[in-house]
């Protein structure tokens, strides 16, 4: 459809010209955020290293395409020795690696986050780099520092670029009910926590949604990641107007679905560009395998419909009326915008109450209908969920 066709109401034509402009702007004016740099890719060097290694004279696989499934077989054919020895030797490999068992991963992302706290401090000591560098590195430090602090269980951990990272709360092996938290823009390695307004980072959703379903249901076996191992769009840019970024998140996201065990539950709650990601992944989610997929602050799920994700799983979505994602163009044109907003009614998704989250950043603050929504879809339990806008209670119909 072109912006003169027929069919275009007046309303949508202004929209559309008004979106398309805005991002020309974007384009030739530079407004689009330039990512902050890091150290090298030092996972890349490590995956190098590893490829040219062997374990009992075989290869060993290659971590970006082996089933999680071969690398798990590997692992329980070797003997605690030899599976030290590689987490040690190539711990930017084996914490990164599906199908690993979680201690070796929790422990392997230990060394690599010992030897970037070091290299940083070198970094921020030394005369290579503008106070600015020095300063960044400084920080990073600090970040490292706080992922080693107590027995956190960290999943995944890459310092390259502006860094990735995922974090599990809770026990994730013996958990029948796993929550991933998908973030959105401008989230990295020194963003993946905060310690004012914890929640609107990914560490802090994920505590914060952990801990309410404690609280609910103490006896109940959950666990929930804090799920930030993509490459986010910097700032409101070109990148945050296309799916290119999400693609890539999304392949990375169904390589840890599909590395979990099939009798888990899974939800998913992603915010912001998240969505989007969540979107493109949903027609790839094993089929029973995802409950929930719950979207808020959303710019789009790259859908017209809810139907069009061609997945089971239960769609959700939510929005504060005080949010500015509500100003954004819900739109679709030539490869910018991100489709139908999730919280209209021809988008068809079950719309709940985000009361009290206070704009963009705030769906998991405490006192929020959108906390305690999210942690009752999270359980499962459909029935306590208090819909959002005039929906009344068909949110939750045709729900157990």
């Amino acid at each position: 459809m072109t912006l003169l066709d027929a069919r275009m109401s007046p309303t949508t034509f202004r929209a559309t010209m008004a979106l398309a402009v805005a991002f020309v702007m974007l384009a030739t004016t530079g407004w689009t955020a330039v990512r902050p740099g890091g150290p090298a890719d030092a996972r890349t060097v490590a995956v190098r290293a590893w490829l040219r290694a062997t374990i009992g004279g075989h290869r060993l696989p290659d971590p970006d395409t082996a089933p999680a499934g071969a690398v798990a077989r590997l692992f329980a054919s070797l003997t605690r020795p030899q599976a030290l020895r590689l987490t040690r030797r190539y711990s930017l490999v084996v914490g990164n690696l599906n199908g690993v068992p979680l201690a070796l991963r929790y422990q392997a992302n230990r060394f690599s986050l010992l030897k970037a706290r070091a290299d940083e401090r070198t970094r921020a000591s030394g005369n290579t780099l503008t106070p600015a560098g020095r300063k960044e590195a400084g920080r990073r430090a600090q970040r490292y520092t706080s992922l080693l602090a107590g027995h956190r269980q960290i999943l995944a951990f890459d310092p390259s670029g502006a860094g990735r990272a995922a974090e599990v709360f809770g026990d994730l092996a013996a958990a029948t009910r796993v929550a991933v938290v998908v973030p959105g823009v401008d989230t990295n390695i020194l963003s993946f926590e905060r310690a004012t307004k914890a929640y609107a980072a990914p560490v802090g959703m994920a505590r914060a949604l952990y801990r309410h379903e404690r609280a609910a249901q103490h006896a109940a076996r959950t666990a929930v990641i804090a799920w930030a191992d993509y490459v986010t769009p910097s700032g409101v840019g070109l990148d945050a107007s296309t799916a290119n970024l999400a693609e890539h998140g999304a392949t990375r996201l169904l390589a840890l679905l599909g590395a979990l065990p099939r009798r888990q539950r899974v939800s998913l709650f992603c915010h912001s560009y998240g969505s989007v990601l969540c979107g493109i992944a949903a027609p790839g989610l094993a089929k029973g395998q995802v409950a929930d997929i719950a979207v808020f602050g959303s710019p789009g799920m790259h859908a017209k419909r809810a139907s069009q994700l061609h997945t089971d799983a239960n769609v959700w979505a939510a929005r504060d009326s005080g949010d500015w994602i509500e100003d954004v163009p819900h739109l679709e044109f030539a490869g910018l915008g991100h489709g139908t907003d999730p919280v209209s009614e021809k988008f068809g998704a079950r719309v709940v109450s985000a009361a009290g989250a206070a704009g963009h950043p705030g769906y998991f603050a405490p006192g929020t209908a959108s906390l305690r929504n999210f942690t009752d879809i999270a359980l499962g339990a459909y029935a306590a969920v208090t819909c959002g806008g005039a929906a009344g209670s068909a949110c939750t119909a045709g729900l157990a």
